[in-house]
């Protein structure tokens, strides 16, 4: 096998700094041994206008067979006469990552300027297997920004009328680094053979991730690259592409992925409420950027530096009707209970609205306090009345767009008249949450068949979301930044365009009667706004007459008669015009919200 790398000299910068990036002298011919046979590395020419680093496998074909390694599904012979000493193989790539494994990382201890130099660089491979042949090469290298010219080579060139083989000669131009070049040329040449000489185990997840950072998130073939890199590891693919779509929108959000992977805490202890959305609910293999700047669990008041106040969720903030010093249970918190869940209050301040109970009192009680006041919390309230307006509805097929850990899923899957249920979110970990709270890997096949989760952006549209009779958006609206609510409007309204839309978010005006929460702050850290009845009335006014849907508005939990009620729902429900006109896309809104 062998693979050359070139670069051409520039002004100022002589060709033969490639021979710093690589780790490898220009004038010695160096021997590594590696699992295949030997690998040498020389250098053909070596000077400042141009040099060319070339790589030698040497393969030993009898070791590959007695390891088990290097088999051909071709044939019966395939131990015996295959390809592997020669063509370009997960052989080379392992080979490429042993002996250039700094340049690979972009190292380079003497000139550390170097690696993040782009060079004019050509990259020729003189037999590789393409399955696929040169279009698919085309596909992987030219939105990396390469030039490609894949010559098929003939089968023999003494009979053309025999036709072309499965391989290719490749050279590749293009200005690059040299690790991003490398780490391309590591992960695509056992995509194009299209199998591996050892078992794929979910440390090649880790490799393919680290490989890719930086051009795999974006790359528009990373379903058909994970696949085939994992040898068709359906589970280890999933969660490839997971990890790669929460790096890209992070990309584009200029934020750090744990901003958005953070709806869960790492190390989760049991709770009686959920988190039950986060802002920018993401889509697997969709495109996006997340909703807000960093949804999902916030850091607490003292990480952010800020004067430690009890959190705004039910986990975190005692209850009202606790005497002052009660015990509050430990532990992280999900992201929609206290206050915005339906945190219950005393009543002290609203005279004749029934209390609303708190499970995480109930926790907290201890002997000598106050007795918990008793009735379901806010969070079951909220469901109820979302599970009430989709049964009214007579929704089957339902999307709960922000689902966190799933508790509205499993409540979905409870009554046998949803028969599709898809819950989409931004949180890799809060899916997993779901899928661990759901079961779904003891579930039976007719159960799975109703139930899929997603990983994508409410902010941008996807096809996948089309088709539903109703979505649920459970205090999300409230955790998207303002700029970005006609975006998530138009996805929903305009372009998944479901027959019935659930929106609940906090009432504003209720916050006075959370004795816990400060005056002027809102009931959790993410939130970037919280309506009054007013603002969401005319929110929702407008969205319905924007969209083609009817809308009504209802109250959830007590409702004061000051105040109102701590919870507010909207059910939207389309126009029958509306209807008809899901099939024809509609321009996204440019207009800023009011």
């Amino acid at each position: 096998m062998f693979l050359s790398l070139s670069a051409a000299g520039t002004p100022g910068a002589p060709a033969t700094d490639l021979g710093y990036l690589l780790h490898k002298h220009p004038d010695r011919a160096q021997p590594f041994s590696t699992s295949a046979g030997t690998a040498h590395v020389f250098y053909p020419r070596a000077d400042a206008a141009r040099c060319t680093a070339a790589l030698l496998l040497e393969v030993d074909p009898v070791a590959l067979v007695r390891r088990g390694r290097g088999r051909a599904p071709d044939s019966a012979l395939a131990q015996y006469v295959n390809d592997r000493p020669y063509a370009a193989s997960s052989l080379l790539a392992v080979a490429l990552g042993a002996v250039f494994r700094s340049a690979l990382a972009g190292k380079c201890r003497q000139r550390p300027e170097l690696p993040e130099r782009i060079l004019p660089l050509r990259a020729e491979v003189p037999a590789l297997p393409a399955r696929g042949g040169p279009a698919l090469v085309r596909r992987l290298f030219e939105p990396l920004g390469w030039a490609v010219d894949a010559e098929p080579v003939p089968l023999d060139a003494r009979f053309p009328e025999w036709g072309d083989s499965r391989y290719v000669r490749l050279v590749l131009e293009g200005e690059q680094r040299v690790s991003a070049a490398l780490r391309q040329l590591y992960v695509l040449l056992p995509v194009l053979d299209g199998a591996k000489h050892y078992w794929v185990t979910a440390d090649e997840a880790d490799k393919l991730l680290r490989a890719g950072e930086g051009w795999l998130e974006h790359h528009p073939e990373q379903d058909l690259i994970a696949g085939r890199y994992l040898a068709r590891r359906a589970t280890l693919t999933r969660q490839v592409l997971e990890r790669l779509e929460l790096a890209r929108l992070a990309t584009s959000d200029d934020a750090p992925v744990e901003e958005l992977d953070n709806a869960v805490p790492d190390e989760q202890p049991g709770s009686a409420e959920e988190h039950t959305g986060t802002a920018g609910a993401r889509v697997v293999q969709a495109p996006g950027a997340s909703a807000g700047g960093g949804p999902g669990r916030p850091p607490s008041p003292a990480e952010a530096g800020e004067p430690t106040v009890p959190a705004a969720r039910e986990a975190d903030v005692a209850h009202p009707g606790l005497p002052a010093g009660a015990e509050a249970p430990a532990g992280p918190a999900r992201a929609h209970e206290g206050p915005s869940a339906g945190h219950g209050h005393d009543g002290a301040g609203a005279p004749g609205v029934p209390p609303v109970r708190d499970r995480t009192a109930d926790r907290a009680h201890r002997p000598g306090h106050a007795a918990p006041p008793t009735g379901p919390s806010l969070a079951e309230q909220r469901r109820t009345a979302v599970l009430a307006a989709l049964r009214e509805a007579g929704a089957e097929q339902v999307l709960d767009l922000g689902c966190g850990e799933g508790r509205l899923l499993a409540e979905l899957l409870g009554d046998g008249r949803f028969t599709r249920i898809t819950g989409l979110d931004v949180s890799v970990r809060a899916l997993q949450a779901a899928r661990r709270r759901l079961r779904t890997d003891r579930m039976s096949e007719r159960q799975a068949a109703r139930i899929t989760l997603l990983h994508g952006s409410l902010v941008y549209t996807d096809t996948r979301l089309t088709g539903h009779d109703a979505a649920v958006l459970s205090e999300v609206v409230e955790h998207v930044d303002a700029p970005r609510l006609p975006a998530l409007e138009h996805a929903v309204f305009a372009a998944a365009r479901p027959g019935t839309v659930v929106v609940t978010t906090p009432n504003a005006e209720y916050n006075v009667r959370w004795e816990t929460l400060p005056a002027g702050r809102l009931r959790h850290a993410d939130h970037r706004f919280e309506w009054t009845r007013t603002e969401f009335r005319a929110w929702a006014g407008r969205v319905a007459r924007r969209h083609g849907y009817a809308v009504e508005l209802r109250p959830v939990g007590p409702d004061d008669p000051e105040v109102g009620p701590p919870t507010q729902l909207a059910v939207f429900t389309a126009s029958p015009k509306a209807r008809e006109a899901a099939a024809s896309p509609t321009p996204a809104p440019r207009e800023a919200p009011v």
